[in-house]
Order: C-alpha cells, then sequence, then structure tokens
C-alpha cells in the first residue's frame, strides 16, 4: 500500500470505536467554562489556541466562558508521522498578541508526552507573563506525562490513539462530533 492507500485504510469508520459522546464533550466544556469563568472572574486572559488539533475545542469553549476574552493561536509540531511524537517541538506560527503582565490559559486538544506544554511553559514564562496554565480536553496518563501540571481536564484517558472532534489521524477524521479510539495503527 502506498502512503495514500494506508491513510485511507486506516481512516475508515470500522476501525474506530467512540469513547466519547458529543453529549459528554459539550457537558464536559460547560463545566471547564464554569471553572475559568469563576477563576478569572477578575482578571483579563488571553486563551491561546494549540493548532490544529485544539480549534474545536477552543471555539467551543470560548462561547461558554461567560467573560470577555482576548483569543490568540499557536501553531507547533511535535509528530514525525501520523501516529509518533519526534520527541522535538518545532514552532510553525508564533501568537501575535503581547502577553507580557497578561494571564495565559494555553488550549490544548490532547496532552500525552507532556512535550508541548513544557515548551509553550518556558516560552510563555520567558515573556513575563503574570500566568500560565491550561485547559486540555483530553490527558493521556503515561509515564512522559507524570509531572505534567494541567489546571482544567475534560477526560482523563488511557494510552490509545485517538481521532475526531478536532484530533485526526494523518489530517484525516477531525470532523467527527464524538472522540473516536483507533482499533488499528498502521505497523511502525
Amino acid at each position: 500500500m502506498d502512503k495514500k492507500e494506508t491513510i485511507k485504510y486506516y481512516s475508515r469508520m470500522e476501525n474506530l470505536d467512540e469513547v466519547i459522546t458529543q453529549e459528554e464533550i459539550n457537558e464536559k466544556i460547560s463545566s471547564i467554562a464554569a471553572a475559568i469563568t469563576t477563576d478569572y472572574s477578575d482578571k483579563d486572559p488571553i486563551l491561546i489556541g494549540v493548532l490544529n488539533g485544539s480549534f474545536m475545542f477552543m471555539a467551543d469553549l470560548i462561547r461558554k466562558i461567560e467573560l470577555d476574552c482576548e483569543v490568540d493561536f499557536i501553531k507547533i509540531s511535535s509528530y514525525a508521522d501520523a501516529t509518533r511524537t519526534s520527541g522535538t517541538v518545532r514552532l510553525i506560527k508564533d501568537i501575535s498578541a503581547d502577553i507580557n503582565g497578561r494571564h495565559i490559559i494555553i488550549v490544548e486538544d490532547i496532552v500525552d508526552t507532556g512535550l508541548t506544554v513544557r515548551f509553550l511553559k518556558r516560552r510563555m514564562e520567558d515573556s513575563d507573563t503574570k500566568s500560565v496554565e491550561f485547559a486540555s480536553l483530553l490527558f493521556k496518563e503515561t509515564d512522559a506525562s507524570v509531572g505534567v501540571k494541567i489546571k482544567y481536564v475534560g477526560f482523563n484517558i488511557p494510552n490509545n490513539y485517538v481521532v475526531g472532534y478536532g484530533l485526526d489521524y494523518a489530517q484525516k477524521l477531525r470532523s467527527l462530533e464524538s472522540i473516536y479510539r483507533m482499533r488499528e495503527l498502521p505497523p511502525e
């Protein structure tokens, strides 16, 4: 199979098991938004979404936060291919907001190795921010993520490859409204 055929084969719905429904996602986002609204009621936070995966979570979250927040995006990459991390982080698109002296909430789709969280925390703190916190829809409890502090977590999940609701496999399956576990992954 060539790369295109491989992606098509592993992206079939028969290879997916629903693990978190759209309703569960909506309920959890409402809960996270309420917590952020309370925690930042006297602050003026900037929410920074990590592209591409966080865009759906970010959009739904910002609509439910009952504060006037600024929004920006950053794009980084830590994946060597469709399913494996490279171990290094590359900055692809930086933020444009002035974050000096501001409260920052970085919005992630998923935290698995903690590599991007550590990178982003250092990068934001180097800009003399007042505070840096993270909101992640999903958190994988892995050996690599031990010690990673995420203030707002939607769901703790096992170490499976998941897609849907912004999460992708080779840029496919992002548009699914629920989150699915891939039963089978391509060989390494």
